[in-house]
């Protein structure tokens, strides 16, 4: 449900920077409006975004849009089986012809990281971005680097069930602000996806050419820049959240650890990231203040990627999201 409830003028002028980006991903998204909100409580709190959802429903193409609609330095890396993690955080060379070692940095070295189909690589290398999610800095030899500021994960993944995938480690999923599941779009929307291609046309390449595609459609427009992103981020951080608001979200964290069918519960992260993105989410939607529906909005991208249920449960055909709708109807 949209909430267009203002609190006072300064509210709506807040509300611009999210309506500038919405409207730039429109251009080439169809659709995944409530992709593009999580995305942008992403950039406003700092906080990481997993998106997950099948091969082919515009995961990546929706976060190109939004990186080149701020002026980030935006880097993606394709995660594989082979890939290593030093070609992520880089590595020491030495030069030949000094004899010393000099510093490789790797493409974390940037303000908003995709990692695109993070799930196709190993432990080993998904473990080499929790320093990184975590502390805002990475280990290369003896030495600790600062990455730039701000600096932002956002990660694709494919459902756990498809072949060469490997599921993401507690400690990792857990650095993740959010874990947003996308779905298939509407007939309308594809109707419209579809309709947009047949507009594309073919890109020359000296004699040759080959057909456009939707990633050579989005505009080099930006319209936003850093200093407007590091304004808006401190806007939210001036949203009221009152006492009754924390002792909600703090109570629905806790009881995620005492339930019956649920063997692991959330961390105390997951109570800073359910009111900081509720923040957020207020300020995208020109509010002053949260509101209970910040919550509930917001529940299942913090929560459900953050707990395990019992082998009991499980066995008796339980899901997460219907645990969790228990326990918001537990407190509403």
């Amino acid at each position: 449900m949209t909430d267009t409830t203002t609190h006072n003028g300064e509210a709506v002028k807040q509300a611009e920077f999210a309506r500038i980006v919405r409207e730039h991903v429109a251009q080439t998204v169809v659709g995944q409006a409530a992709v593009v909100d999580r995305v942008l409580i992403a950039l406003l709190t700092g906080g990481h975004l997993l998106l997950e959802g099948v091969p082919g429903i515009a995961k990546t193409l929706l976060v190109q849009a939004v990186g080149r609609t701020i002026s980030l330095d935006f880097k993606r890396i394709q995660f594989t089986i082979d890939l290593l993690p030093s070609d992520i955080v880089g590595s020491e060379i030495l030069d030949q012809q000094s004899g010393t070692f000099r510093v490789h940095k790797g493409p974390i070295f940037t303000n908003l990281l995709l990692a695109d189909e993070i799930n196709r690589a190993s432990p080993k290398v998904q473990s080499a971005l929790l320093e990184a999610m975590q502390e805002r800095r990475v280990s290369i030899g003896d030495e600790t680097h600062t990455l730039p500021a701000p600096f932002l994960v956002i990660a694709t993944q494919n459902p756990v069930e498809q072949a060469g995938t490997f599921e993401l480690p507690e400690a990792q999923l857990d650095r993740f602000m959010l874990c947003h599941r996308l779905t298939y779009p509407t007939p309308d929307e594809e109707t419209e996806v579809v309709r947009r291609s047949l507009k594309l046309r073919l890109k020359r390449q000296g004699d040759g050419a080959v057909p456009m595609t939707a990633f050579d459609a989005i505009t080099d427009d930006d319209r936003l820049h850093v200093a407007d992103l590091s304004d808006a981020m401190a806007k939210v951080q001036e949203v009221h959240v009152s006492e009754v608001f924390v002792r909600d979200c703090v109570e629905l964290i806790n009881r995620t650890r005492d339930h019956e069918h649920i063997e692991l519960g959330c961390s105390p992260r997951a109570s800073l990231a359910l009111v900081q993105a509720s923040r957020a989410r207020a300020f995208i939607y020109g509010r002053n203040y949260t509101v209970p529906e910040d919550l509930f909005a917001l529940a299942e991208d913090v929560i459900l990627h953050r707990i395990r249920l019992t082998y009991e449960a499980l066995a008796d055909g339980r899901r997460p999201r219907e645990v969790l709708r228990s326990l918001l109807e537990s407190i509403a």
